[in-house]
């Protein structure tokens, strides 16, 4: 059987990739598939996420490219059914959607030394971290999950991030939910919404905006009554190896 040449444009996913031992299987990545450096050093970078170089990654011949709803164009995956034998299609919607993103990866690499193993280890971390979760009873509490600033964004709560917060009782505000793809799903404020002042706590991500220490008293000012706190938005909105860590970190989060 070929080998696959795999080129991934979900960051989340091409560390998946690397843990699973299929690194060297990659032949193209993202300018955003920083993760783990090391291991990424030499393969080709094709754009963005939102803008990938079709040219060059024609060139990289792929026999399977990795793409996700949230964070491909659907414009660009038509294109690369143009030339590209395997398209795989991610959308996990919540923390427990890891489990079907694993078995995908074993259904198509699982022929790879270790991977199907490796899948199983995954998975059995993970349930072993939303058991953990939900073995609790966790007080409710307001959340406000901030991505951005100029304008403010925030999450829609059909989101993967507002779906991890809830594994601890932390229900993502506004009352929104954004559908399958497009802004609505991380909708901006106006900074003046009522129910600002019920918010509980103010998170502000490290990721897509780097909010820092510096950016905490503009975000109290948003919640008045609030806790606002840092937090790393790769442990609350990756996918793969990362998912279970999530789950961990939330728990020390909301102690």
């Amino acid at each position: 059987m070929q080998e696959p040449r795999i080129a991934s444009l979900v960051p989340s996913i091409t560390e998946l990739l690397v843990d699973l031992g299929l690194g060297p299987r990659l032949v193209a990545r993202t300018g955003f598939c920083i993760h783990p450096q090391a291991a990424l050093l030499n393969v080709p970078k094709v754009g963005g996420t939102k803008d990938v170089n079709m040219a060059k990654l024609r060139q990289l011949a792929p026999s399977h490219v990795i793409v996700n709803v949230d964070e491909n164009r659907l414009e660009a995956v038509e294109a690369l059914r143009e030339f590209v034998p395997h398209i795989i299609v991610t959308h996990p919607q919540g923390p427990a959607d890891n489990l079907g993103l694993l078995a995908q990866m074993d259904l198509h690499f699982g022929a790879e030394p270790g991977v199907s193993e490796r899948c199983a280890e995954l998975a059995s971390e993970l349930e072993a971290a939303l058991q953990s979760c939900r073995n609790k009873s966790w007080p409710a509490q307001r959340v406000l999950y901030l991505i951005w600033r100029e304008p403010w964004m925030t999450i829609a709560r059909d989101t993967y991030i507002a779906r991890m917060l809830a594994e601890v009782g932390w229900q993502s505000w506004p009352a929104l939910n954004g559908g399958e793809t497009g802004a609505a799903r991380y909708p901006q404020l106006q900074g003046d919404e009522t129910w600002l002042a019920q918010i509980d706590r103010v998170l502000l991500s490290s990721e897509p905006y780097r909010f820092d220490a510096s950016h905490l008293g503009l975000a109290q000012a948003l919640a008045a009554h609030a806790k606002v706190q840092l937090v790393d938005g790769e442990l609350l909105s990756w996918y793969g190896p990362r998912a279970a860590q999530g789950l961990d970190y939330l728990r020390e989060l909301a102690k």
